[in-house]
């Protein structure tokens, strides 16, 4: 359902960010890179039992950091969490990064998704290709669909890698008055995607006999627990926006936006899966938490359904 009052816009519309991404097209594995140069507040919500991830701790409402300076979503499980370190590199090199009387420490957060299965050369997201994907944000190079962390992701794999279907990146962004709220998600998730209006499953475990889908949840009910098919999923994804809000507020900003997360994906935050969501603002614009997280669940659930889009698009 289109809502009204709020204008689609571009991601690329959150000038204070830079995004870039960046894969390795023969390991079909790739990493997106959201930069904020100051420093911007910055909050996770992991909901997923399986996850990878770098400084989360740094997140926590009781920690002192509130400044983040870049958030990493990498492909090649946890050995994608190297690319953080490039990321460092780069940023430390511009003079990025939390003043210390030994020089800056960037402070790069990330999570990372596992598409292990389709990759055939070994080669995982590293330290090089964080570096790339911070120069390609500089130069504006910013793709979605089978780009960046989304470039190896697949859904529906209660059955396994053979019966899965492709996934991919995308972003959806909105505009409320000066308020400005987008999402952008990478969809890894063991469960299928379905419509929520219809309920009708648009992508997800494939049935090879007809060509079809099959129920995701009753999948599960009956899967044979044991066999090697889980702890190889995630999707992950963050929240940016120009609201005026701090870390704990931030928190639960990113948690709401979980709900677009289980408006169509099913099922979901399993202990298979490693969902996460962070929630970052450049904090400009004053903002009521409750319309800003309202908001966030919108867009995530809309650029969650605009990976089906992308998938469709190019025949797979």
């Amino acid at each position: 359902m289109k809502n009204s009052l709020l204008q689609e816009i571009s991601i690329h519309a959150f000038t204070e960010f830079k995004l870039g991404s960046a894969e390795y097209p023969d390991s079909n594995s790739g990493c997106t890179v959201i930069l904020s140069e100051s420093g911007y507040t910055t909050g996770i919500d992991i909901r997923g039992g399986a996850p990878a991830s770098r400084e989360s701790g740094l997140l926590n409402p009781l920690a002192a950091n509130d400044g983040v300076h870049a958030i990493v979503l990498s492909g090649g499980s946890a050995f994608g969490l190297d690319t953080a370190s490039g990321v460092m590199k780069f940023l430390a090199e511009k003079n990025i990064g939390f003043p210390t009387a030994a020089g800056v420490v960037p402070i790069v957060c990330a999570s990372c998704l596992f598409d292990l299965n389709g990759n055939p050369t070994q080669k995982y997201p590293d330290a090089s290709l964080g570096y790339q994907a911070c120069e390609n944000a500089y130069q504006g190079i910013f793709e979605e669909g089978k780009h960046g962390a989304g470039t190896g992701t697949t859904i529906g794999k209660i059955y396994g890698p053979k019966q899965a279907s492709p996934s991919a990146l995308a972003t959806y962004a909105v505009q409320l008055g000066d308020l400005k709220v987008g999402a952008i998600v990478a969809v890894n998730a063991i469960g299928n995607i379905y419509d929520p209006t219809s309920g009708n499953t648009l992508s997800g475990i494939r049935n090879l006999k007809d060509g079809g889908f099959i129920d995701a949840e009753e999948a599960l009910y009956t899967a044979i627990l044991g066999r090697d098919l889980f702890h190889q999923n995630t999707t992950i994804g963050a929240i940016i926006t120009n609201a005026k809000l701090d870390k704990t507020a931030l928190t639960k900003v990113a948690g709401m936006a979980h709900d677009g997360y289980a408006r169509v994906i099913k099922p979901v935050h399993t202990t298979f899966d490693g969902d996460s969501i962070y929630a970052m603002s450049s904090s400009t614009i004053p903002a009521d938490i409750n319309v800003v997280g309202t908001i966030a669940a919108y867009v995530m659930e809309k650029a969650i359904l605009k990976t089906v889009d992308f998938n469709e698009s190019s025949g797979v």
